[in-house]
């Protein structure tokens, strides 16, 4: 009566029909020739069909066992891309890594943990993309990151955020410019400066604003700007002195005089992943690598 083909009666017909003999398809599947005939026999007889018959001391395949082969076929090549697919997310993860992040992380903290996870896997393609808080959030929650990193807190009932690292923000200034002379800065050494800021929305802005305001603090004039970067730049000409974060005045170190500011202004870096989905091997590994990063301050490896 015909029965259902075991899978290892299958694999011995695939070698014997890719080999042409059974003792060359025994070689094939590292077993012994007797192993191979007698597999085809307890398939004959399963399948209900004549399969092979012997010409002048050889196997021929039957017209059935021709059609047989086909669909035998189509089977393994399923199963060797599974192992190929499998082999590539050992090795890389799945696709690409989404990773976004605001532009001050993008220039300072994430170069060099891309590079780290570089290293490591080097064949898993990677897009950064720096863009504002909202346009983050959003991207996030509609599936085109697979994780976020940012200097202000993304809220929502529908993503994980979690804090980092926290810091303070620091007085930037040309070296030459009087107030570089300290080892400190207060608020109060801002009256009549000219003040380098961020836009009204940021942060850091809104802090300073308020403590600037606290102590009656006015400035003489102010240049905003929407990047960190920009106000490093600027007081790096000389032309004022700025307030931002620590990460992208480290990179401006050797053009600037960089003072802690009191009273302080707290700044963050906040990871946030969406809830709905797990993140990735590849995700986890660069998180690790993020914070190794922030907490040794020292290129990841």
């Amino acid at each position: 009566m015909p029965r259902p083909l075991s899978f290892r009666e299958i694999e011995a017909f695939r070698a014997v029909m890719q080999a042409g003999t059974t003792t060359a398809a025994a070689q094939l599947l590292h077993t012994t020739q007797p192993s191979v005939s007698r597999l085809l026999t307890q398939m004959q007889a399963g399948a209900g069909l004549k399969l092979f018959d012997m010409h002048k001391g050889r196997l021929r395949p039957t017209p059935e066992a021709l059609e047989l082969y086909a669909t035998v076929q189509q089977h393994f090549v399923g199963l060797e891309r599974i192992e190929r697919d499998l082999q590539g997310l050992r090795q890389s993860g799945a696709g690409t890594l989404r990773i976004g992040c605001t532009p001050a992380l993008g220039l300072s903290v994430l170069p060099s943990v891309v590079h780290a996870f570089v290293q490591q896997h080097p064949s898993t393609p990677i897009s950064l993309q720096t863009l504002g808080t909202a346009h983050l959030r959003e991207g996030l929650q509609l599936g085109q990151f697979d994780l976020v990193v940012s200097t202000l807190a993304i809220d929502s009932p529908d993503l994980s955020a979690t804090v980092l690292h926290r810091s303070h923000a620091v007085c930037v200034m040309h070296p030459d410019h009087p107030l570089a002379q300290r080892q400190t800065l207060h608020v109060s050494d801002l009256q009549d400066q000219l003040l380098l800021t961020l836009n009204a929305d940021d942060n850091i802005f809104l802090q300073l604003q308020q403590t600037m305001q606290k102590h009656g603090v006015q400035a003489r004039s102010t240049i905003e700007t929407t990047y960190s970067s920009t106000i490093c730049s600027l007081a790096a000409e000389g032309t004022g002195i700025g307030v931002v974060n620590p990460y992208v005045a480290n990179k401006f170190a050797s053009e600037l005089a960089i003072r802690p500011l009191l009273p302080q202004c707290a700044v963050e870096i906040a990871l946030a992943l969406p809830l709905h989905r797990a993140p990735s091997g590849r995700a986890d590994v660069f998180v690790q690598l993020l914070r190794q990063q922030l907490q040794t301050g020292q290129r990841p490896g």
